[in-house]
C-alpha cells in the first residue's frame, strides 16, 4: 500500500464563484507544486471543464478525476466522482435537463467559462450553475449511481449548502459510506451529535475557488495500485471507494 496526497473538491473558472484564474492547467500545474497527486474538478451542476482537466493533469503527472459538486433541490451539494469521464460527460448532460433556466448574469454571479486543454475559452455556459436543480436529495444520489459515481454529502461540517445544516440531521438513508469535513477536528463532535455518522469515514476536501485555497499535501489516502499509470491510480482510488459503499449497503 502507497500513500497518495488528494484533493477531491475544486472548482473551476465554470464555476461563477470560482475565480477566472482556476483554469483546467493552472489548476494542475498548483496542484502538482503543492504535491498532490490525485485532484477532482467538481464544478456546480456541470462537468464541461472535465475534459480539459483531465488533459492538464495528465501533462502534470497527476491523477485528475471528473466529478461535479450537484445542488438538490433542498440545497445540499453532493460531491459526484467518476472514474471514466464519458459517464460525467453524460451525468452532466442528463443533471443539465433537471436545471432551472435562469441566465446567468456574469456582472452579478461571475463568469461561467468553458475552456479547452490550452486553457483557450470554447464556450460559456448560459444558464445559472449556482441554483439548486429539481432533483431532491434521493433523486440526485440515485440518478448520479445510475450513472457509476461515487457519491459523498460535501462540506456537512459547514451550514450553507450541508446536509445536516439543511436537514437538522445526518439521515440514515440515502446511504453514505463517506462524508466530505472542511475540518477533520469536527469528526468527534459531529459523531456524538449525529450516530447514523459513525458508520461513516470521511475526506477532507478544499472546496477551492481560488488557487491559493488547494490543499496542501496533508491529507492521503492508502491504494494498492498495480503500477504508476494514471488509469491504474484511478482505478484503485475507484475500488476503494466503492468497496467501502458495498460495505455499507451490506
Amino acid at each position: 500500500m502507497r500513500k497518495f496526497y488528494y484533493d477531491l473538491h475544486l472548482h473551476s473558472c465554470l464555476s461563477p464563484c470560482g475565480d477566472n484564474d482556476m483554469t483546467p492547467n493552472n489548476i494542475a500545474g498548483m496542484a502538482s507544486l503543492k504535491g498532490l497527486q490525485i485532484v477532482a474538478l467538481t464544478d456546480h451542476n456541470s462537468s464541461k471543464n472535465c475534459p480539459a482537466f483531465l488533459a492538464a493533469c495528465e501533462k502534470n503527472g497527476i491523477v485528475g478525476i471528473a466529478g461535479m459538486e450537484l445542488t438538490t433541490s433542498e440545497e445540499i451539494h453532493v460531491v459526484c466522482l467518476f472514474e471514466h469521464l464519458q459517464n460525467a460527460l453524460d451525468f452532466s448532460a442528463e443533471v443539465e435537463k433537471h436545471r432551472f433556466p435562469i441566465k446567468n448574469k456574469p456582472h452579478i454571479f461571475g463568469e461561467q467559462r468553458i475552456l479547452d486543454e490550452n486553457d483557450e475559452p470554447v464556450g460559456e455556459e448560459e444558464f445559472l450553475l449556482i441554483n439548486a436543480t429539481a432533483l431532491d436529495l434521493d433523486q440526485a444520489v440515485k440518478l448520479a449511481r445510475n450513472y457509476d459515481a461515487f457519491v459523498m454529502p460535501a462540506h456537512i461540517d459547514k451550514q450553507a449548502n450541508g446536509i445536516i445544516g439543511i436537514l437538522g440531521t445526518f439521515p440514515a438513508a440515502p446511504a453514505f459510506s463517506y462524508a466530505e469535513l472542511s475540518d477533520v477536528s469536527a469528526v468527534g463532535a459531529l459523531k456524538t451529535a449525529h450516530p447514523a455518522l459513525n458508520g461513516c469515514q470521511f475526506l477532507s476536501n478544499s472546496d477551492a475557488h481560488y488557487l491559493w485555497d488547494i490543499h496542501e499535501a496533508v491529507e492521503s489516502v492508502e491504494l494498492d495500485p498495480p503500477d504508476d499509470g494514471i488509469s491504474s491510480i484511478r482505478a484503485a482510488l475507484f475500488e476503494m471507494l466503492k468497496r467501502n459503499d458495498k460495505e455499507k449497503d451490506a
